[in-house]
């Protein structure tokens, strides 16, 4: 490494890479011109990205007489995160560059809930396989998605089962030697959602998938609740769930009634058959009747608890994503048909209910994100190059 950090008050080496990666400034120069930071501060800064390989320097821009100006551009090969989406019945894990771009990846089928640590071990194992058949490059970071509570502070989940606590960030630290940021799978999806709408302070991400979850952007801010707790409304309480069992151990949640899993059990009931959850979601898009009206339930059944979060929170807009939204239409349908009945009019005048846009970021991609923005903080740049 050339030079040595940066640590005096000011424009720190990760305060220039920003600039650099948000394509404020392009030269050196403009560094200088845009923070105030003397030629000699600009070039040990910039060194020490170049010795990094988080920057590159060519001769790109025409010449005004001398030698023509170099160009800082921000490199995204100079390391790797590594991104664990896990769901309740399947799981994806990637390599990603730092610009969050899919290197590698894979999907694999997850342990049953109550296998919460066969899940997160399974997913270790997947992301050493993807890292081995790669060329090395460092691991900036690790983010992970679970579809239960999180203490964001610990990097803890809860499985709802037991109520036992999971050490997920301990089991990837430990694995991968970097930093983790661990969070509820919908709350991610949340993150990812508005960061594509940057108008949208208010947004509710509900993901009706094999379980049910509301991730919730109020007033710009991501809400978890006093303990990582908010939007668990899967196992809310619904009249229609009388005695039904729930996967968390209780009972006459709403899961039990919308919930994917319920949903198959409801379509074999009827003497029929579905492989999976998509393949339900897929059949009630192609309007097969038994398949159509299970969806359109889901959709009423969840709308009745939504209303609820609709009138307490008068979000602008809610994302619908998860398998279920493969029938959007009918899912919809049922979903606006109770917001509507049971919201007020001042809440849903201008509410839109619409699905995820078809580039949306998958699962691993908000992952890849969200470890991200605290992986090329500034903070965490200058951390990394004081070592």
């Amino acid at each position: 490494m050339t030079g040595r950090p940066m640590t005096t008050p000011g424009v720190s080496v990760g305060d220039v890479l920003a600039l650099i990666r948000a394509n404020a400034v392009e030269t050196r120069s403009d560094i200088a011109r845009l923070t105030g930071l003397s030629r000699t501060a600009v070039t040990l800064r910039v060194d020490q990205l170049l010795a990094q390989g988080l920057v590159t320097e060519r001769s790109e821009g025409p010449s005004t007489g001398g030698r023509p100006p170099s160009r800082l551009r921000f490199a995204p090969d100079a390391g790797v995160v590594l991104a664990a989406s896990i769901g309740a019945s399947r799981a994806q894990v990637a390599v990603c560059d730092l610009a969050g771009e899919v290197l590698a990846q894979n999907e694999f089928t997850a342990p049953a809930a109550h296998e919460a640590r066969a899940a997160l071990g399974a997913a270790a194992d997947h992301l050493d396989r993807l890292l081995t058949d790669r060329s090395a490059a460092p691991v900036y970071g690790v983010g992970v998605g679970v579809p239960t509570v999180v203490d964001v502070a610990s990097g803890h989940a809860l499985s709802p089962a037991d109520l036992d606590e999971i050490a997920v960030s301990d089991l990837f630290r430990t694995r991968f030697s970097a930093p983790v940021r661990v969070d509820t799978d919908v709350n991610v999806l949340a993150l990812a959602e508005h960061a594509r709408r940057p108008g949208v302070n208010d947004l509710l991400l509900l993901k009706a998938s094999t379980g049910i979850g509301l991730g919730i952007i109020a007033g710009g801010s991501q809400q978890r609740g006093a303990w990582g707790a908010a939007g668990e409304i899967g196992h809310i309480k619904v009249n229609g769930g009388i005695g039904r069992p729930c996967r968390c151990g209780d009972t006459e949640c709403l899961e039990t009634v919308a919930g994917g899993w319920a949903l198959l059990e409801q379509f074999t009931a009827l003497g029929r058959t579905a492989s999976d959850l998509p393949a339900l979601a897929d059949l009630a898009a192609a309007g097969d009747p038994d398949a159509l009206r299970l969806v359109r339930q889901a959709g009423r059944s969840i709308g009745e608890v939504m209303a609820a979060a609709v009138n307490l929170l008068n979000p602008a807009v809610i994302v619908v994503r998860g398998d279920l939204s493969r029938a959007f239409d009918p899912l919809a349908a049922g979903l606006r048909e109770q917001i509507y009945r049971r919201s007020s009019a001042l809440n849903t005048r201008a509410l839109r209910i619409e699905p995820a846009a078809p580039d949306a970021p998958t699962g691993v991609q908000a992952c890849a994100a969200m470890i991200l923005d605290d992986s090329l903080a500034p903070a965490a740049i200058n951390a990394r190059l004081a070592c």
